[in-house]
């Protein structure tokens, strides 16, 4: 008799949300904290619960929407936010796609950054501490999935190089080493065995320093949803999705070059360099067009995405590395 074993990240099709439930869900969150209300003054609800049912204000509300920066523009329509909301990869709660549902005990503060390693200024701050020392703006830009999938999105955040320069590097430092939260009883998946966490990323002070390197706190004017990667997450536009690390709490500058939580995962699939390039396939599927996942057409995909002028020259006389994956 032949018996098989589910792997960890396949679910059943009937473990799935229904979209009408999902997409309806402040209803019912509504409707949950009347419940909670009506239950008098001698019950009390779990912290759990009580995540469920209202959303936490974030304190940094007001500093939505920010001026969008006219240097960085698209081609192509911005992807309506409930399209992009719904196509999320964050594997520290889900293997889906669909990923807030699975967020309902994760809280955005209290939230502190670690900045430490090859700096001449060591700290940790509040993250609303570091948003004071920051501008806030907005940039449209073009984000494309290693999955070849993609979409365009209007970010909120600062420049990276502007973390950078608080940081002070000493002349050692070459790399930049990022790592998300790490707490299971938040993050479900970050009790699965088979992966290395937390989530590691790594940079070159040069690409972490380029103008394009963006760190995001929000999305659509206003603070990120969890699945976006809120508080804090970077996004570089001329990579695979996969280098944009979510919920950041350490920056690590370091004369090493990281390793990828990825490219310990699978390092023949998922390298350091991870650059967009149509005519390199990925060992499993090529690259050459990608799935605007908000008209569901196929497109060319276009060399570093898009922006070679602004990154090309950072991998000159790296052409015997494995600059593409």
């Amino acid at each position: 008799m032949l018996i098989r074993s589910r792997r960890g990240w396949e679910l059943p099709e009937s473990a799935a949300t229904p979209e009408n439930v999902y997409l309806n869900r402040r209803q019912a969150m509504g409707a949950g904290a009347m419940l909670l209300a009506g239950l008098g003054a001698g019950t009390m609800a779990s912290p759990a619960a009580a995540q469920r049912v209202s959303d936490v204000p974030d304190p940094s509300a007001g500093l939505y929407p920010a001026a969008r920066n006219p240097r960085y523009t698209l081609e192509r329509p911005v992807t309506p936010e409930a399209k992009s909301s719904l196509v999320n990869n964050y594997y520290e709660f889900s293997y889906g796609k669909v990923v807030g549902p699975s967020m309902t005990r994760f809280q955005r503060r209290p939230w502190l950054v670690k900045i430490d390693g090859l700096v001449e200024k060591p700290q940790e701050m509040g993250i609303d501490d570091l948003f004071k020392k920051v501008t806030f703006e907005e940039r449209l830009y073009r984000h494309r999935c290693v999955e070849a999938w993609s979409m365009a999105v209007p970010w909120t955040g600062f420049p990276m190089k502007d973390l950078v320069a608080l940081a002070a590097p000493t002349s050692g430092a070459k790399y930049i080493k990022m790592e998300t939260f790490l707490d299971p009883k938040v993050a479900p998946n970050q009790r699965d065995f088979r992966y290395t966490w937390p989530y590691v990323e790594g940079l070159t002070l040069e690409e972490a320093t380029n103008e394009l390197a963006f760190l995001v706190t929000g999305v659509y004017g206003k603070p990120a949803p969890n699945q976006f990667g809120a508080p804090l997450r970077l996004v570089l536009p001329w990579k695979y999705g996969f280098k944009s690390i979510k919920g950041i709490v350490r920056f690590t500058f370091t004369d090493k070059q990281p390793v990828s939580f990825w490219e310990q995962l699978q390092g023949s699939e998922y390298g350091f360099w991870a650059n967009v390039n149509p005519k390199v396939p990925h060992p499993r599927w090529s690259q050459a067009t990608e799935e605007d996942i908000a008209t569901g057409q196929r497109i060319p995909t276009e060399l570093f995405n898009g922006y070679g002028e602004y990154v090309a020259d950072l991998y000159k006389g790296r052409e015997t590395q494995k600059i593409w994956f």
